[in-house]
């Protein structure tokens, strides 16, 4: 692996000293000394420690989208879109759960514009997601009993939380995660046509009995 560059070791920094201790309780020179760079280095990469702030939020978020994205061009159905959606928005907390954790903490202290930008892709996540539940169940692959926008942000609400209880070490995987969250998720909204089908039994856990 190469060396980190400077806007690396001053990210990754702040990540740490922001979860740790506040966005507001952290100062520029705080990130400097730590990151063991300097400020004209910060101030290259950064104007402002707010941008710094807007930097870490903005990389997960265009993460999940650009995946969602992708899944959605790949697939051509709402079943795949979906599992795949679930599976990427899961491995994401991987690569980027100290930014969600920050971003849960301190996303309050974005300015106006930079948090107007962040809520607009947040918001096309969300359209996202609602339009493959809404296509799943017009096209009888999903219950139509159950509510799209209610399906949606159960979906959201069980995702989002991992970020306060995975670790890289713990006895499973993010891959394993990603596969659990699927199957569950899959096996609520699939009517029992669509779990039958062989196209779809991927989506499912194996039994290891």
């Amino acid at each position: 692996m190469g060396k980190r560059s400077t806007k690396e070791r001053i990210i990754e920094t702040a990540l740490h000293l922001f979860e740790e201790q506040g966005f507001h309780a952290v100062t520029v020179d705080k990130i400097v000394q730590a990151s063991q760079t300097s400020k004209g280095g910060f101030y290259h990469n950064f104007k402002s420690k707010d941008e710094l702030l807007y930097t870490i939020h903005d990389s997960f978020i265009t993460y999940i989208l650009d995946k969602a994205e992708e899944a959605y061009e790949r697939f051509d159905t709402p079943a795949e879109r979906l599992y795949e959606t679930v599976k990427s928005f899961v491995m994401m907390f991987d690569l980027y759960r100290p930014h969600v954790t920050v971003f849960y903490q301190e996303s309050l202290y974005l300015n106006n514009e930079s948090f107007q930008t962040i809520k607009a892709k947040r918001d096309q996540y969300k359209e996202r997601m609602f339009r493959v539940v809404e296509e799943g169940i017009a096209q009888g692959e999903f219950r139509k009993e159950i509510p799209v926008p209610i399906t949606s942000m159960a979906i959201f609400g069980m995702t989002n939380w991992t970020y306060k209880w995975y670790k890289a070490d713990g006895r499973y995987s993010i891959q394993e995660i990603a596969n659990i969250y699927a199957d569950l998720i899959m096996h609520a909204v699939l009517t029992k046509e669509a779990a039958a089908n062989p196209a779809y039994q991927h989506f499912f856990l194996k039994n290891s009995n």
